[in-house]
């Protein structure tokens, strides 16, 4: 059932959620790779319910011990935050929600396995995915001297349907069925869903599969307001409440989810090469990253707002394909965070039946000023000047016209 390397791990720590593919390595790794001992470790970055039992599961599949770490208010502060000051949002649809949380859950698993001791890591993203770089580029970045075992590129079942069957045949219980295979990730940004049933990009998904969204249909019918507070960039209250930063996610989460916004249906360009069509669900996010742009447009200098959205796709597809810990994901980030001391301020956001717009925002550091905009008399702008400065930008267009007829 594998094909194992000559140098076998004998002591391992798993990445473990209890989903499907990691329930099916828990046993995989004893009874057919040959460890000696299997040790579950799961950081909990806000998969709420999900992990209602998961120690128990975990040692009757045979862990010889489970280790659970709550990681929310780092996760948010020390990676989402930090994305969302970036403004950073992949191909334009996707906020990164699985991208952010494999670095957190990577640095803790090799602490983990340092401390324990062990020979290895292991985790569950299949040969086809973005996850196992994510993983494996953090465990580089910051471990470099531990192994990393890919039971996905090792072993040789070839489907989901076939994990569905060895679970069955070892009494694993698993989260999904052949008649619903497709999978879940969750954590304080978003859901995602993809494989299974939504390989197929033309059909639309069953509304039963949403968790934190209700559809915009069923949504309420009068509008909700909401004021989001920044500080430096980051976001620090919600209607005037002060809140941690996993706190405030959790509550933009359910206010924005229960008027229906934060659905995302796209077919994304995976860094293995391949395309993907995925489902994802990130209510907060997407309210976060409205108000932060925004935030940014009445406190940032035009030319600095024009250097960062030239250098967002770069950040992104440096988070998307798994840089997280490079040096050029840091560099970025430095020069970003420079921009965001006077990003400080209110925004003001409506949401309406699956739509969020921006209806408000002030701030003490605003470089916006009606008396300056007015189109009524002001004191700094003479409009007779324009016509030179439009005579200057456009010489070198009368020039490439005149020596060019």
């Amino acid at each position: 059932m594998s094909k194992v390397p000559a140098s076998k791990a004998k002591k391992i720590v798993l990445a473990y959620s209890g989903g499907l593919d990691t329930s099916i390595i828990l046993t995989w790794l004893r009874q057919d790779y040959g460890a000696e001992e299997v040790i579950a470790f799961c950081a909990d970055v806000g998969q709420a319910e999900e992990l209602d039992g998961l120690e128990a599961k975990a040692l009757r599949t045979g862990a010889s011990k489970c280790h659970i770490r709550d990681v929310r208010e780092e996760f948010v502060r020390d990676f989402v935050f930090p994305a969302m000051r970036a403004n950073a949002i992949y191909e334009g649809q996707y906020l990164l929600g699985t991208s952010l949380a494999r670095p957190v859950i990577a640095k803790h698993l090799t602490e983990i396995a340092v401390a324990e001791g062990a020979d290895a890591i292991a985790h569950g993203a299949t040969g086809k995915g973005n996850d196992q770089v994510r993983f494996e580029l953090t465990a580089m970045a910051l471990h470099p001297e531990i192994k990393t075992v890919a039971p996905w590129r090792e072993w040789d079942f070839t489907s989901r349907s076939s994990l569905i069957e060895y679970a069955r045949a070892h009494d694993i219980p698993v989260p999904v069925t052949v008649e619903k295979p497709y999978s879940m990730d969750r954590n304080l940004l978003h859901i995602s869903y993809e494989g299974g049933i939504l390989e197929d990009p033309w059909r639309e998904p069953d509304e039963s599969m949403f968790l934190l969204t209700v559809s915009p249909e069923k949504a309420p019918d009068s509008p909700r307001y909401v004021e989001i507070e920044f500080a430096g960039g980051n976001p620090v209250a919600v209607d005037g409440q002060k809140m941690s930063p996993a706190e405030l996610l959790a509550h933009l989460n359910k206010l924005a989810g229960e008027n229906g916004v934060g659905r995302v249906d796209l077919v994304e360009s995976r860094y293995v090469g391949m395309k993907s069509r995925g489902v994802y669900e990130t209510p907060g996010g997407t309210i976060l990253w409205l108000a932060h742009r925004n935030m940014e447009s009445i406190t940032l200098d035009r030319e600095v707002i024009n250097l960062k959205d030239g250098l967002l796709p770069k950040y992104s597809t440096a988070v998307y394909n798994g840089f997280w810990f490079s040096p050029e994901r840091i560099a970025l980030q430095e020069m970003i965070d420079h921009t965001q001391e006077k990003v400080n301020g209110v925004v003001r956001l409506k949401l309406y039946k699956g739509g969020d717009s921006v209806v408000g925002r002030k701030s003490d550091d605003s470089l916006y000023s009606d008396a300056f905009a007015t189109f009524e008399t002001d004191q700094v702008y003479d409009q007779s000047d324009a016509g030179g400065f439009i005579r200057c930008s456009g010489l070198r267009l009368r020039i490439n016209k005149l020596l060019r007829k």
